[in-house]
């Protein structure tokens, strides 16, 4: 028998849920998982040094690990409506960002892609200093005044009026609007070197683990409330519910498209490496 293989992604509800059946071994024929629990900003790391069989990580970091990482069809997030959103203390336009402080959780993320396309045609001259913080002090030093904006993604959609804050803008939008394409958000990548064969195994596990959890919704809900550092249930239930769809279960050709049109994109603002031609290719 062999060695369970290394899985790390993150406690949120949308992740715990996706993965639940596969990580307590109710998935036929499944690998067994050692699952470790990391933000996403870790799970990046851990790429870019070649830690972990499976990683949830950000969109974003593809350019850099896809040579010894294959994108998996399944599993990761994209979507619509969902996207990053930029908050200030007052009521405002993009313009009054020009020149200005904005705290973003991690400079490997597709919200700061996101981000930094969106300012581009938005934000006449740019935004000032970029100062990464971690993603729960982000609310609180926008609403003290310690920065001018911040950048915030999942549940912080559904509670940034409880810190007073308004929404400037939702990157989301700027993309489907600009784009027409879903939103790419996390990706599900695994190790090149376990060869053709299992990286199908995998994605067909992925599958399989998606299908049960909409099967059985109540199945994994403990398991999502236990990892879900303190959310509201209802909030986890919304989180889920946005971060869990179509493109969950298969990326298909537009799920594709939202992931190169992104990168390329980043790519031409220098932001990325440039992409090859068949980076993104599996199986």
């Amino acid at each position: 028998m062999s060695d369970p293989l290394k899985i790390a992604y993150s406690p949120c509800p949308n992740d715990t849920f996706v993965f639940h059946a596969w990580a307590h071994g109710k998935v036929p024929g499944a690998p067994e998982l050692d699952v470790t629990f990391a933000d996403i900003d870790i799970t990046n790391g851990m790429a870019e040094r070649g830690e972990g069989d499976i990683l949830k990580v950000s969109y974003a970091v593809l350019p850099w690990v896809l040579e010894e990482y294959a994108l998996l069809p399944c599993g990761g997030a994209l979507g619509r409506g969902c996207g990053p959103l930029v908050l200030t203390k007052e009521p405002g336009e993009a313009k009054d960002l020009a020149g200005r402080t904005v705290a973003v959780p991690s400079e490997r993320s597709t919200a700061y892609l996101l981000f930094r396309l969106w300012a581009a045609d938005e934000v006449p001259g740019g935004v000032g200093e970029v100062k990464v913080l971690p993603f729960d002090e982000i609310m609180p030093a926008v609403r003290d005044g310690r920065v001018d904006a911040g950048l915030v993604i999942h549940e912080a959609r559904f509670t940034y009026r409880n810190y007073g804050l308004s929404c400037l803008a939702d990157m989301g939008e700027h993309w489907e609007h600009t784009t027409g394409l879903p939103i790419p958000l996390g990706a599900i990548i695994a190790k090149r070197s376990l060869g053709a064969e299992r990286l199908r195994e995998l994605a067909a596990a992925a599958r399989e683990s998606v299908r049960m959890a909409w099967d059985d919704t109540e199945a994994s809900r403990a398991y999502v409330l236990e990892h879900a550092q303190e959310m509201d249930p209802a909030v986890a239930d919304q989180h889920i519910g946005l971060y869990v769809n179509e493109f969950t279960a298969d990326l298909g050709e537009n799920g594709y498209a939202a992931v190169r049109g992104l990168l390329t994109r980043a790519a031409a603002e220098g932001l990325v490496p440039p992409l090859g031609r068949d980076a993104l290719s599996f199986g």
